[in-house]
């Protein structure tokens, strides 16, 4: 059974991965973090990391980034590892989390969901076929209509993996409109969408002469990241100090 302090619990994710986690018999919400605490729990909420005193294996952090430094703080003191999915760090707590993977375990992703960090490695392989050969990379991200970033971080990750794959970097192209001119062979072009309520979609496609190849990927709710973090935390319970990522949850398995 993996013991886990749940940071962000009130949250619209928090809710969430509270309701999966009463569904798993291997892992136990023993309490939450929240600044609010008008939501009643089967566990303990606390409004700071700072008055929680109940013992984990484990922190799943699903708050805002203005929390985030806080909780590093916490985890460090405890030394409990960390599951960190809040995105929209800046450059110092980017840092900072650096610096806790010192002294605990701390497991950081762009995007949570077992399906599209498996699709990453499908798609180093399909680049490092498809882009020697002429294939011209891009990719497609579709969000709902409160999302504030814009290319997602997981387009941004995406472009990475592809770029990985290969002996020269792409360059990122987000928007063609200043622009007039052709195309570059070696850009990798990044589209946003922005509507209604879609969770996350994601396609990249592979465009070569009279062939198109597409990966996409679809989250139909918030709970496929919940359930990414469940087995990320099952994973880096007891872990040894330092930076993970899905990546290695997925070849632990």
């Amino acid at each position: 059974m993996t013991r886990v302090i749940l940071h962000g619990c009130n949250g619209n994710m928090g809710r969430v991965l509270t309701g999966i986690c009463e569904k798993d018999a291997q892992i136990e919400i023993v309490a939450g973090i929240d600044a609010y605490d008008g939501i009643k729990n089967e566990y303990p909420v606390f409004t700071s990391a700072a008055e929680c005193n109940i013992s984990a294996d484990v922190v799943i952090d699903f708050s805002t980034a203005k929390a985030v430094d806080a909780l590093l703080e916490y985890c460090v003191q405890k030394e409990v590892p960390v599951v960190l999915c809040t995105t929209g760090l800046s450059e110092e707590q980017l840092s900072k989390v650096q610096k806790t993977a010192d002294k605990v375990a701390v497991l950081k992703s762009a995007n949570m969901s077992l399906g599209i960090n498996t699709l990453f490695n499908l798609l180093k392989k399909a680049a490092g076929v498809l882009a020697p050969a002429g294939f011209d990379m891009e990719i497609v991200e579709k969000h709902h209509n409160q999302k504030l970033d814009a290319p997602s971080g997981t387009a941004l990750a995406l472009a990475d993996a592809l770029n990985e794959a290969l002996d020269q970097t792409y360059a990122y192209r987000y928007d063609r409109s200043q622009v007039r001119e052709k195309r570059s062979a070696n850009e990798i072009g990044i589209a946003s969408v922005r509507g209604g309520s879609i969770v996350g979609e994601h396609e990249v496609i592979f465009a070569g002469t009279d062939e198109v190849i597409t990966f996409q990927h679809t989250a139909y709710s918030k709970a496929v990241f919940a359930k990414g973090a469940v087995e990320a935390a099952k994973f880096l319970a007891g872990k040894a100090a330092g930076m993970y990522d899905m990546s290695d949850v997925i070849a632990d398995k």
